[in-house]
């Protein structure tokens, strides 16, 4: 018996350039499994997914191995951040507040 097949996307956002992909899936498969069936690697040559956080829609999924994906599912690739979010407000901040002790 064939397995019925379902679409979903994958997209990627490298810096220069992103990728969007439909693919079609047998259902039931993993995260990591549609993944692998999308070829997504072959558009960005060092994109090693073992280290990329994954998410569904905007939400992080934490186990892609056992996460079965839906039809309609776009699955999006993340970037490791350059930068943490909460470091540069603080320098920020103390840059602004030096600037102003200046101005006094």
């Amino acid at each position: 018996m064939v397995e019925p097949l379902i679409v979903i996307e994958v997209v990627h956002a490298a810096v220069d350039r992103q990728v969007l992909l439909s693919v079609q899936v047998p259902q039931g498969s993993t995260l990591l499994a549609a993944l692998e069936a999308s070829s997504i690697k072959e558009h960005f040559a060092g994109l090693d997914l073992a280290a990329c956080p994954l998410g569904i829609f905007g939400k992080q999924v934490s186990d892609p191995g056992q996460y079965v994906v839906q039809a309609g599912d776009r699955i999006e690739i993340y970037r490791p951040l350059l930068a943490d979010p909460k470091e540069v407000r603080r320098l920020r901040a103390a840059k602004a507040a030096e600037s102003r002790k200046r101005e006094q």
